[in-house]
């Protein structure tokens, strides 16, 4: 049987990623944040409408996705509780975050120059996406209590760098998602991934298969038949 709760937040589980980001002084800025995802060259990213990284990212159009491992945790939760914003606000304070400017400093991390935007790239973490600011969604628009709070920000990866280590044999352009052991946040709390569980029939579709525009753009090239499987979120969008 299952039964009716209300929780505080619905973090079931999300990859963790460390968003650098240019202060308005020109310094670098890193935040830990969970709420992200990605369909296609595409990712949106969660934030609350008034924390410092979305200001910075709204002002320079910027930013890279540096995503930890799990062997970069104990850098990651360094940060946590730290904030870009001076003065802190109100009801971070109330969360017991504190105002830091060396974020890399802070965590332990090596900035890195990134190849085509202005924010750094963060050396440690096996996977870097260079990203520019497409679209601004604020969410929560029909709820009166949180209306205005939250923002989603669209972003479109510009450049993709990865550590060889966990590249697929045999491919340039493949993740082997075997060697690839992403840092997972659950309800407050890390995880990592354990072995793969059971094959995957999306699996048997070639991966290059997705460069291929939507059928509903002009010539087109067909995607895989309907059966075959497609990306997870992509059939009934």
């Amino acid at each position: 049987m299952h039964t009716i709760i209300d929780p505080a937040i619905l973090y079931f589980g999300t990859p963790v990623v460390l968003v650098s980001s240019e202060n308005p002084d020109g310094s670098a800025n890193l935040a830990p944040m969970s709420s992200a995802w990605w369909l296609g060259r595409t990712c949106m990213l969660g934030f609350g409408a008034r924390s410092h990284t979305p200001a910075n990212i709204l002002r320079t159009g910027e930013c890279v996705l540096n995503l930890p491992s799990v062997r970069e945790v104990a850098a990651v939760d360094r940060l946590a509780l730290t904030t870009g914003s001076n003065p802190v606000p109100a009801y971070k304070v109330a969360r017991g975050y504190r105002h830091e400017k060396n974020k890399f400093e802070i965590a332990g991390l090596t900035p890195l120059a990134s190849d085509l935007v202005a924010p750094p790239r963060v050396a440690e973490c096996p996977v870097h996406l260079e990203a520019v600011l497409e679209g601004v969604h604020p969410l929560a628009e029909r709820d009166a209590e949180r209306r205005g709070t939250l923002v989603a920000l669209e972003v479109r990866i510009v450049r993709v760098h990865v550590d060889p280590a966990i590249r697929m044999a045999g491919h340039e352009d493949r993740i082997d998602p075997v060697r690839w052991r992403p840092l997972i946040m659950s309800f407050q709390r890390f995880f990592g991934l354990g072995g793969e569980i059971h094959p995957s029939r999306l699996a048997q579709i070639p991966e290059s298969a997705y460069r291929s525009p939507s059928p509903a753009t002009p010539g087109a090239r067909p995607r895989p038949q309907e059966g075959a499987g497609a990306p997870v979120g992509a059939a009934s969008a």
